[in-house]
């Protein structure tokens, strides 16, 4: 884990509102794209489980080539950032896109949105509800089940963990609404940490009090989160979800580089809608937990645009 300062924290979000800016200048554009007919395509997406990764990619890159006929690279962002510099730089035709880190490309004209994920609705007790499929999510803070932590004032003074600045729900909501509910971010020892995984063992072992993550996460990882021993734990019993964020967030984007043409993303789209409809594509989806796709709200991500500039301020 890494401490960082307040005011590193913040020169961090900083970047990652500007710094793809200047890579843009020196960008070369995907060999693939302009007027010449595109034989490739490279598909990059963000795990939700890296224990799955492998997999996963190998099943996905099979998939999409039998449906798009044509030669088809899956690659793996290693954390949010690099997913737009990626798509920013045109070494990747399709990303499998976070909000925010949509939104940052977007501001750059690197992406645009052709479709949104749905994903499974939770009850009150962080519990699926079977055969519900919402486009939205919110972002979730995760203590240990005794402590006296229900509100974002409740934060202030006490160690959190974040997932990345340019996560929604591992940062941009949680750190937005806690300046609107008036807490004193100079207070809150931050401390970043890559996973979701690794920030809910941090909380259970007392080295931070609370972790920024998404809804759902004590279910999804229920079985994948382990004491010192290797032992299952289960976060029902050891952890809460203290707090869930006021706004709600959009789904992942299944971004395409402006640039790729109409026939080819109408190609991709039903590629992926197709997914949706069998069981191997729904197999496949489940590394990012997704239950399916709709058309794009772009609305829904201006909102997130509203939520990174809070927070960064």
């Amino acid at each position: 884990m890494v401490n960082l300062e307040e005011n590193s924290m913040k020169k961090l979000f900083k970047l990652f509102l500007t710094a793809t800016m200047v890579l843009g200048l020196g960008a070369c554009s995907n060999s693939n794209g302009g007027s010449e007919e595109q034989t490739s395509l490279t598909i990059q997406f963000v795990p939700t489980n890296s224990d799955s990764v492998d997999a996963t990619t190998a099943a996905f890159a099979e998939y999409m080539k039998n449906l798009l006929d044509m030669d088809v690279e899956v690659t793996v962002a290693t954390d949010y950032t690099t997913i737009v510099e990626a798509m920013e730089s045109g070494q990747v035709d399709v990303g499998i896109m976070p909000p925010a880190a949509y939104v940052q490309a977007r501001s750059l004209d690197a992406a645009t949105s052709i479709l949104s994920s749905t994903l499974v609705d939770y009850d009150e007790n962080e519990m699926p509800v079977e055969g519900t499929s919402v486009g939205t999510f919110k972002a979730e803070v995760i203590t240990r089940a005794d402590a006296d932590i229900s509100s974002w004032k409740d934060l202030e003074g006490k160690n959190v963990a974040y997932l990345s600045v340019t996560s929604a729900s591992g940062y941009v909501y949680p750190v937005a609404e806690m300046k609107e509910a008036g807490v004193d971010i100079d207070s809150v020892n931050f401390t970043a940490i890559n996973d979701v995984v690794s920030a809910i063992k941090a909380v259970i072992s007392g080295q931070v009090d609370a972790c920024f993550t998404f809804e759902g996460s004590r279910y999804v990882f229920n079985n994948v989160v382990t004491d010192d021993a290797g032992n299952p734990v289960d976060l029902f019993e050891t952890t809460k979800a203290a707090i869930l964020s006021e706004g709600d967030i959009p789904n992942d984007a299944i971004a395409v580089l402006p640039s790729m043409s109409d026939e080819l993303k109408e190609k991709v789209k039903e590629a992926f809608l197709t997914m949706a409809s069998d069981e191997e594509g729904l197999k496949i989806m489940s590394a990012w937990g997704h239950t399916g796709y709709v058309e794009s709200d772009e609305a829904a991500y201006d909102t997130t645009a509203e939520y990174i500039e809070a927070a960064g301020e």
